[in-house]
């Protein structure tokens, strides 16, 4: 026979199992975001076409990527091509409509611009913000869940949160993790927005160029030499794991852990000046908008 306080235990547990299976879905119920002029769709004939975002980041991006989000917001026709290229996104991707995307990096390019334009139109949708997490959930239970998990897009007719992009389209595991030094997440330390994402063969030398210029930023990388510490963006610390599997397909040294990625993706230079032992700290990452002064 089991004792009344025993019982009473269980059904408080019962009780608080099911208030925070509640508040996890009270939290994390999706909020599709659509395009705002689908019946304004214009597809090329073959292709994909990114031209009406990159006139976007010519008219708001400064040379420090950072984006211009106070104006963009106030210009209704500018935010009108914003939300006709949402729709071009909504209505193909490589999954519905394979044909316009018949390379490898004309894929990867796809992922990558609907990515950064999805958490620009995320921003602007919100502003003025001062940071990502300021778009929460209804229980926000950890940071970033409004912005990255609940919000939804619609892509080739399926929808994905920011998050499930990240990890299924963008950079999913095994692919190349030199993507994460293009994917922009709004966010001051984030890598920043860049225009002109090759989308054929100019792929491979333009992530390789990212790649370099990330590790050269003593925003995210900084070596002291004296303490023989490198200190470096939480990026690395992150995607650790892609980044060392990476090394190690490709047959390149990876026993030194992130030192070995910094080697490998910052030049002969830092190849050089990183042998040895050396530790590894974190930077702080600033999640502050990373928008121009001017919309500050």
């Amino acid at each position: 026979m089991m004792h009344r306080p025993a019982v009473w235990a269980g059904i408080a547990l019962l009780g608080l199992a099911c208030l925070v299976y509640g508040a996890w879905r009270m939290a994390t119920r999706p909020h599709l975001r659509p395009p705002r002029n689908r019946s304004a769709v214009v597809l090329p004939e073959r292709g994909f076409s990114h031209a009406a975002f990159e006139s976007l980041l010519r008219e708001f991006l400064d040379a420090e990527g950072r984006m211009d989000y106070a104006r963009l917001a106030a210009d209704p026709a500018a935010r009108e091509r914003l939300e006709g290229y949402l729709a071009a996104l909504a209505a193909a991707s490589p999954e519905n409509a394979p044909e316009r995307f018949p390379t490898p990096a004309d894929r990867t390019a796809y992922w990558l611009y609907a990515y950064n334009a999805l958490v620009v139109a995320a921003i602007v949708d919100h502003w003025p913000i001062e940071t990502v997490h300021d778009v929460r959930a209804p229980v926000e239970l950890v940071r970033g869940l409004g912005f990255f998990y609940v919000q939804r897009f619609i892509l080739g007719g399926r929808t994905y949160s920011l998050y499930e992009l990240e990890k299924t389209k963008a950079a999913p595991r095994g692919g190349d993790p030199r993507v994460h030094f293009v994917l922009n997440c709004g966010s001051t330390s984030c890598p920043a927005l860049q225009p002109n994402l090759p989308t054929g063969d100019d792929l491979e030398r333009f992530l390789a160029e990212r790649a370099r210029a990330f590790v050269h930023d003593p925003r995210h990388v900084r070596i002291d030499d004296e303490q023989r510490v490198v200190h470096v963006s939480r990026i690395f610390l992150w995607y650790e794991d892609d980044f060392i599997d990476d090394l190690r397909r490709r047959g390149r040294p990876a026993d030194r852990g992130i030192v070995d990625v910094l080697a490998e993706h910052g030049g002969p230079d830092v190849r050089a000046r990183l042998a040895g032992e050396w530790t590894v700290e974190p930077l702080p990452y600033d999640w502050s908008i990373a928008a121009t002064k001017e919309a500050k």
